[in-house]
């Protein structure tokens, strides 16, 4: 069976090096790789013509104008039997291909999920590493869903499908995945399949990042009863906070009980924050460590903004 590693790109001047660098340094090769350019406007399809004028496995390709048409348009241009898929902005370690296309070459599944551990190189993005992606140990391996940045699947099971849904800019991949369980599909889990990537620098792009996340949550009709618990759990306690301003003998229970949730919902960031933090310096743990709630709030915060507007895009789009 033919490899084919693909990926679709845009504006991705400063990272692509990287990523095809580390493509090339793979254990095993792919039997090609497509790049499909998606209207960059920096010097992205330039470094990879350069890339491709010495190594004659690489093709630049250009079409669509999304992650997913752009995903579409590459394995439309393979040739291979095995669809290889990445993102933009990432690095492969060096086992990665081998471990990701071997169940399917094994005849154990059509479909395969990979795993991904953030690369920081600040404070902030070590922070948010661990309070927003969860360690291998935390893993479920029958429920985990496939991410576009990291999985391999037979070129027939996305021929069935239908590709993945253009009509999506985010979560795509996700509904992908779901598309191929339900029309009976293997799936399975590769955790030594490893891409690193580097978190959001500023909270800023974070919440920008998980707005978008959710709004594409909200159009594709995704996690309908996570996301009515968030707003459940918010404004149950913008209520208890209010009643205990007015009502003094409330206070106490209410702090106890903002206490404990609090943190029941940070216990497991903090356990993987500390262990990141060993050997760093007092101040810097300190600083860490005061992030965590800020960044839970503002992801949430994000979150509860985008999914509404994702339901609205689609009913829209149903009209």
């Amino acid at each position: 069976m033919s490899i084919s590693l693909i990926c679709t790109v845009r504006d991705e001047a400063e990272t692509i090096g990287a990523l095809i660098d580390s493509m090339l340094a793979q254990h095993r090769l792919p039997d090609e790789i497509v790049i499909n350019d998606c209207l960059s406007r920096d010097p992205t399809p330039e470094i990879v013509r350069a890339y491709a004028a010495r190594e004659p496995r690489i093709r630049l390709v250009a079409g669509g104008n999304s992650i997913s048409s752009g995903r579409n348009h590459a394995i439309r241009e393979a040739s291979g039997t095995i669809i290889a898929c990445t993102d933009a902005g990432l690095r492969l370690d060096p086992g990665w291909l081998e471990a990701i296309v071997a169940p399917i070459e094994r005849d154990e599944a059509d479909l395969v999920g990979g795993f991904f551990q953030a690369d920081p190189q600040s404070l902030f993005e070590l922070t948010l590493g661990a309070v927003n992606y969860r360690d291998l140990d935390e893993i479920d391996p029958a429920r985990f869903m496939p991410f576009g940045k990291s999985m391999a699947f037979r070129r027939s099971l996305w021929e069935h499908v239908g590709g993945f849904p253009e009509w999506l800019s985010h979560c795509e991949d996700l509904v992908f995945a779901q598309a191929a369980e339900q029309a009976g599909f293997k799936r399975t889990f590769a955790p030594s399949a490893l891409v690193y990537f580097r978190p959001r620098s500023s909270l800023g792009a974070f919440a920008r990042q998980y707005y978008f996340y959710a709004r594409g949550d909200g159009m594709a009709g995704l996690w309908p009863k996570r996301h009515a618990i968030r707003y459940l759990v918010y404004s149950s306690t913008a209520l208890m906070l209010t009643a205990a301003r007015y009502v003094p003998r409330l206070r106490g229970p209410s702090a106890a009980l903002l206490a404990l949730g609090l943190g029941a919902y940070t216990y497991g960031p903090y356990r993987r924050l500390l262990k990141r933090l060993k050997g760093r310096p007092g101040l810097e743990q300190l600083a860490a460590l005061a992030l965590v709630p800020v960044i839970r709030v503002v992801g949430d915060s994000a979150k509860m903004a985008g999914y509404p507007v994702g339901r609205l895009k689609k009913r829209r789009l149903k009209r």
